[in-house]
């Protein structure tokens, strides 16, 4: 088969060179969106009165013929399919014969492949929502299950206040949920249709944009052709999100594998997402979530290349756009693993109350001893450092802020009094927090009836 652009051309292309500009292995994946499309500017051209309706139902039964062997398996690739594009329209011609060639009347590959990307992004958008969904649901019911397990909280890892373990679990929940928020967001503006644009001018044939839009999904038309063509600012936006979603799971991961590792003892990874040591028969590695760490750089990376491709690019079109598609494939494959990894390594959670109650240290504390200082009519300010005073004689002398006599106390302040020991109680400095987003149980309870009603919404388009 002769390429569609040759015929202008004198000599054959360089066999490298065909192999440099082919994208066919890269671009495949997206051969129902392809046809998807193609039927529906099939229709598009009826109704322009390009194609007769009889023209027009043949080439999208024999559309509908090319997808089934795709699906089944069975397609023959040849040599000179470039790309998708070219293979489906060349199988077309074989099955429908000339009436085939009248389906690129008024369209270009330009505004072809961008309509392709977006239907295919717009698909997988919808599977990663729901993937996303059941890793917030899975913290859900972990802190349902553990509402009321004390912890230590920390700040720069170093023993900070206590707090609830549920309210650890809920913390991710708003991370992901405003990865959820800004995937609405961008879904909006992935759903914009470049058919109709044409090479980078528009279309000539007078087709029906917002018929084709309707039929397709999606919510708008793009206003400019040359910018309809050449805007990917969509795939960055997408690698933004799948990025920081992606340091969002390597947050968690980290956590997790801090609290499981030996020393600390609060949770155990599941066997099923952890591996051996291939020396050492004792080792039960968290691989999963240090796999879920190690991919944040190629995400990042992703990110970063497409960013590059973009920058100093002239309108329109640019073969360099051919580039958008492998960073934007690993993104997707990634996720797709990355997330229900992490929902089956939250849902499988083992949890130690009794490792996390071992590391209640009093030390944790100390501010509820300067609040109790303040109740007395002490400035904070003053409070906060009499209360330094008191933590330093306590590990001087080898003593806790419970077990430091009341002389000692009073030694360092007559505000000390006897009553100062019932401020000294875990249980106690998590309930007082009690402020809508606070680590108290009944806060927490609103957070998680709050996420239980937001956590089934639908993507919204």
């Amino acid at each position: 088969m002769s390429k569609l652009w040759g015929g202008r051309f004198s000599v054959e292309t360089d066999a490298l060179m065909e192999r440099f500009n082919a994208s066919l292995e890269i671009d495949r994946r997206m051969y129902a969106a392809d046809i998807r499309g193609s039927q529906a500017y099939a229709r598009a051209l009826v109704g322009a009165g390009v194609l007769t309706e009889a023209e027009g139902a043949q080439i999208v039964d024999g559309l509908g013929r090319v997808l089934a062997e795709l699906e089944a398996g069975v397609f023959a690739f040849a040599p000179a399919d470039e790309d998708i594009h070219t293979a489906v329209e060349r199988r077309l011609g074989e099955l429908i014969g000339p009436t085939a060639g009248k389906l690129h009347t008024g369209r270009s590959r330009n505004d072809q492949v961008a309509t392709d990307l977006r239907l295919y992004l717009l698909e997988q958008i919808g599977g990663l929502h729901e993937q996303l969904k059941e890793v917030q649901r899975a913290l859900v019911e972990q802190a349902e299950a553990h509402i009321d397990l004390l912890m230590p909280g920390y700040t720069h890892f170093q023993p900070a206040q206590p707090v609830l373990f549920s309210h650890w679990l809920m913390s991710f929940f708003w991370m992901f949920e405003r990865d959820r928020e800004r995937l609405n967001d961008l879904t909006r503006r992935v759903a914009v249709l470049p058919l109709g644009a044409s090479a980078l001018a528009g279309n000539a044939f007078a087709i029906d944009c917002t018929a084709l839009a309707q039929e397709l999904g999606f919510a708008e038309i793009a206003p400019n052709s040359l910018d309809a063509v050449s805007d990917r600012d969509f795939v960055a936006e997408f690698l933004f999100w799948a990025a920081l979603l992606q340091i969002h799971l390597s947050r968690l991961a980290e956590d997790l594998i801090l609290w499981a590792n030996p020393a600390l003892g609060f949770v155990t990874i599941d066997e099923r997402y952890s591996t051996g040591s291939s020396i050492m028969p004792q080792k039960r590695n968290p691989d999963a979530l240090e796999l879920l760490r190690g991919k944040t750089g190629r995400l990042n990376g992703d990110l970063i290349a497409v960013l590059t491709v973009l920058k100093g690019l002239p309108l329109s079109y640019d073969k360099d756009l051919q580039e958008d598609k492998p960073p934007l494939w690993d993104a997707l494959d990634t996720l797709s693993m990355a997330l229900p990894v992490a929902a089956g390594v939250i849902s499988t959670l083992h949890v130690h109350p009794e490792r996390m109650a071992a590391a209640l240290d009093e030390g944790l504390l100390a501010t509820e001893l300067a609040d109790y200082l303040v109740e007395k009519g002490v400035p904070f300010r003053e409070s906060h450092s009499l209360v330094g005073r008191a933590v330093r004689a306590a590990e001087a002398s080898g003593l806790t802020l419970k077990t430091l006599p009341l002389e000692t106390y009073q030694a360092i302040d007559g505000r000390f009094a006897a009553d100062l020991y019932a401020a000294l109680d875990f249980r106690r400095a998590v309930e007082r927090r009690a402020v809508p987003c606070g680590t108290a149980t009944a806060a927490v309870r609103a957070q998680i009836a709050r996420a239980r009603a937001q956590i089934d919404q639908t993507l919204k388009v």
